[in-house]
């Protein structure tokens, strides 16, 4: 009976070591665990290949997308509109080696647990999915996301054309600006493999199955407001040139305006304040309050995903960082549980990071798509 005790205790150790590994209660898993595929040394496959389980369709676009457990990025993907198809799988791994669940949780095999996704171009831009894809995982960490450990579970991004290639690198020098250290593989695909059924639209099929996603980033990604493909960042030499100094400064060095000495602390018409440098817009005149500092307040924002918030121990202090999504613009910061703020938070923005677009100009400054905000 000891001897029974302890089995039981560290296969329930191992259960709870792998936070994606599956319910082995589902009887369709249980049929499919029995038979591992086996390492062929004598295949002969070429150095580089394409999802051949893939059919190209006009008019929709494809991305691989490694975030951790396969699970929770695939249901976002799913979640996106535009998005046609999320499939879960394995990608870039050695050659001459056909993947499987087992295979690549008990050995080194090079894969990464991976979504492949498929958006119709027409609806949703590529920008748009990676932005929400680096929402969702930590770009600062190797082979690990959430509670899963392990290369498998190392992020990264995987193209198959020259267009993706392109938009993907900019992107990634974006996120890449962001952190002192950057792990995310950005990478051509070399070959994907589907991974099993049980696998496909797991967590709807298991609602309460793992994610390290929250259902607060699920539901903003999903209703996302902003297409960040309308508002890209300049090159230096464009931001050095339509920027003054006290802009540059603020925006591309962290800088701080003095209180009561800026253009919008005190402005109350009706509008919204879009990032100096790209136009995205964050923030709407309907959401700005006095809150006494003499910088400009915000008790919320027009679309969440516009905002990146980091930590910043600067000057002695721990405070969190506001910066713009597609422009990396420093704003300024957030702080929590204001008593002034109607909402509790608070935004405090410096008024050289932004250019206010009155209500009567939205339309012809291409902001109408916007005004339904107001109502």
């Amino acid at each position: 009976m000891k001897n029974l005790n302890i089995f039981i205790m560290v296969a329930l150790l191992l259960l709870i070591a792998n936070a994606c590994s599956v319910d082995t209660s589902n009887s369709y898993l249980n049929e499919t665990q029995k038979s591992d595929v086996e390492i062929d040394d004598e295949a002969v496959l070429p150095e580089t290949i394409f999802d051949n389980t893939y059919q190209e369709q006009e008019g929709v676009g494809i991305i691989y997308l490694a975030g951790g457990c396969f699970w929770g990025l695939e249901k976002l993907m799913q979640s996106i509109p535009g998005v046609e198809n999320a499939t879960s799988g394995y990608a870039n791994g050695q050659p001459g080696i056909v993947p499987s669940y087992t295979l690549i949780t008990r050995s080194e095999t090079g894969y990464r647990e991976t979504v492949r996704v498929e958006y119709r171009m027409d609806e949703v831009s590529l920008d748009t999915i990676l932005f929400a894809f680096f929402r969702v995982i930590d770009p600062t960490i190797e082979n690990r996301q959430g509670n899963d450990v392990g290369s498998q579970y190392q992020s990264g991004i995987y193209f198959r054309d020259e267009a993706s290639k392109a938009i993907v690198e900019r992107i990634a020098d974006i996120e890449r600006s962001r952190y002192e250290k950057f792990a995310v593989e950005i990478e051509p695909l070399e070959r994907f493999y589907e991974a099993e059924e049980y696998h496909q639209d797991y967590l709807e099929k298991n609602p309460g199955g793992y994610t390290h996603i929250t259902q607060e980033e699920y539901q903003s990604i999903s209703n996302m407001i902003v297409d960040p493909a309308d508002y890209p960042r300049p090159s230096e030499e464009t931001i050095k040139s339509i920027l003054n100094e006290v802009q540059y400064t603020i925006t591309q060095k962290a800088g701080t305006e003095p209180p009561f000495q800026n253009e919008f602390w005190d402005n109350h018409e009706r509008g919204i304040y879009v990032d100096v440098v790209t136009g995205e817009p964050i923030f709407s005149s309907g959401d700005k309050f006095d809150s006494g500092t003499g910088w400009p307040s915000f008790s919320a924002v027009i679309d969440i995903q516009t905002l990146v918030l980091l930590r910043d121990n600067s000057l002695g202090m721990q405070r969190t960082e506001v910066r713009s999504r597609t422009g990396n613009s420093h704003l300024g910061h957030v702080f929590y549980n204001d008593p002034v703020s109607p909402s509790g938070i608070r935004y405090c923005i410096n008024s050289a990071a932004l250019r206010f677009i009155p209500f009567d100009e939205m339309e012809s400054e291409g902001y109408g798509y916007l005004l339904n905000y107001f109502e």
